[in-house]
Formats: C-alpha cells, sequence, structure tokens
C-alpha cells in the first residue's frame, strides 16, 4: 500500500499547493512513485506540475462521479517525473452533485484502492476549507502534513485544523494521524518566525519536520513555467529544502506509529 497524504491547511495562502508539486518531484528525484491528486478546483497543482487543466480529457472530477478510473484519468507531469490526477472548475460542481450520493465521503478511498500498488507516496492538494472535497482526501489518508506560516493567525488556523483531523479520526478514518508541520516561507530575520517557529516546536515537539522551507523566490517563479521548483532551479536554496523535506518524509513513513501520534489524534 502506498503512503497517502493529505497535505492541508484550512487557511488559504500558506504554500498547500508550493509543497505538494516539490515535495512530489523531490521525492520522485530519490526513486519515489508518486501520484499527486489535485481536489482544489483551481486546479493549481495541476498547472504548476505542466498539465494544463484546460486539456484534460478526464480529471478527479470524473473518478469521484465513478466516470472514470484513476488509470483513465492520470496523467504525467512533463518534467516533475510523477503522475497528476488533474482538476479543473468541473471540480466545483462536484461539491453538489455528490452530496446525493451515496459513500459521498468515501469515493476517493475506494478509487484509489485500484491504483494503490502502483505508487509508493499518494499527495492529496486539499482547498483551504472542510468540504466534501476535502474530506474525501481526509478519509482515504493514512496522514495529514500541514504547511504552516510562522506568523500569529497561523496558530489559530492549526488548532481547528488539528480538530478537525481528531474528528474525521474519531468517526470516519481511525488510521489518520498528524505526520507533521512543515514551517514554510520562513525568514530567519523575523524575529516574530523564530518566536511562532519556538512555539511550535514546544507544543507540538517531533511533530514539527526538521526541515525549514525557506522564502525563496526561485520557487515562486517556477509555477508560471509549469515546472516544479525542484526541476525549475535546483540549486536554488528552496529547491534543496524541498530535496531534504522528501528524505525526512520517506524517513518518517517508514517510522511505526507512536505514543506522540496518538496524543495528537485523541
Amino acid at each position: 500500500m502506498p503512503h497517502i497524504f493529505c497535505i492541508a491547511n484550512q487557511k488559504g495562502g500558506v504554500g498547500k499547493t508550493t509543497t505538494t508539486v516539490n515535495l512530489a518531484a523531490g521525492l520522485a528525484q530519490i526513486g519515489q512513485r508518486v501520484l499527486i491528486i489535485d481536489l482544489d478546483p483551481q486546479g493549481n497543482a495541476t498547472m504548476g506540475s505542466g498539465v494544463d487543466k484546460r486539456t484534460l480529457t478526464h480529471s478527479v472530477y470524473d473518478v469521484l462521479l465513478e466516470d472514470a478510473t484513476i488509470a483513465e484519468a492520470r496523467v504525467r507531469s512533463p518534467k516533475g517525473g510523477y503522475d497528476v490526477l488533474g482538476a479543473n472548475r468541473e471540480l466545483a460542481g462536484a461539491e453538489i452533485e455528490l452530496v446525493t450520493l451515496e459513500r459521498r465521503d468515501r469515493r476517493l478511498k475506494t478509487a484509489l484502492e485500484a491504483a494503490a500498488a502502483d505508487y509508493d507516496f499518494v499527495l492529496i492538494d486539499c482547498p483551504p476549507s472542510l468540504s466534501l472535497l476535502t474530506l474525501n482526501g481526509l478519509t482515504c489518508a493514512h496522514g495529514v502534513i500541514v504547511p504552516m506560516q510562522c506568523e500569529y493567525f497561523a496558530l489559530e488556523g492549526l488548532t481547528d485544523l488539528v480538530n478537525t483531523v481528531k474528528q474525521v479520526h474519531a468517526n470516519l478514518n481511525r488510521e489518520l494521524t498528524l505526520i507533521g508541520l512543515l514551517r514554510v516561507m520562513f525568514d530567519p530575520r523575523i524575529t516574530l518566525q523564530q518566536q511562532v517557529s519556538e512555539q511550535l516546536k514546544d507544543h507540538f515537539g517531533d511533530k514539527v519536520f526538521d526541515t525549514v522551507i525557506p522564502r525563496n523566490v526561485r520557487l515562486a517563479e517556477a509555477p508560471s513555467y509549469g515546472v516544479p521548483g525542484v526541476v525549475f532551479d535546483p540549486a536554488s536554496k528552496g529547491a534543496q529544502a524541498f530535496l531534504s523535506f522528501a528524505r525526512e518524509v520517506v524517513a518518517r513513513a517508514a517510522q511505526p506509529a507512536t505514543p506522540s501520534s496518538a496524543r495528537v489524534q485523541a
């Protein structure tokens, strides 16, 4: 079975898509078979992987409505080295259509079971809201990776997300756990960011990833070229940080669940 991780944060603009795309490319570079599932109707992870969302024959929308399988709908990122189950504007309508369907929160889980043998990691880019799309991701995932900026309001949003993970764990998916918090767009020159970073480590301990993703112009430029930052400028600090993060994710995925993960769930 692959390791299935949601990249989630209920606060927008915190780097979820950048994290998803660059983690996927980093994992691919170290020999992992990776699938990105884009659950955001904006389709940014799709476009950032070099896949034109306007030309998709099938998308995650068709998979959720069981009109296509993942094998039929996935496409290859031209330069990322991983597969993409893309999204486009059609996905916005799935919210309404799913409400009346059976197993509306488990459709992605069912679809993934047929493609599980093809991948080592599945990364799900979630929209910045607790919707049926997000619930589909959380219901089939083994864990949640939370990218967050070290700012005051980010801590409030983090509390909401941890509560959501607890609720889904209790009611829908007993395998779900908080894998870790990733500090992104980090600028060590800003005192507040250093303080929030220390608060995170004090409160969450080993749930905070060792890797820190710096604020980096090359990572910000890469999506406009349809290329992951890890590929766009491999020598940049941001790309090197995401490669380190990919190695850390592989190491964590190989570890058994610890008592600290149970405390986060409880």
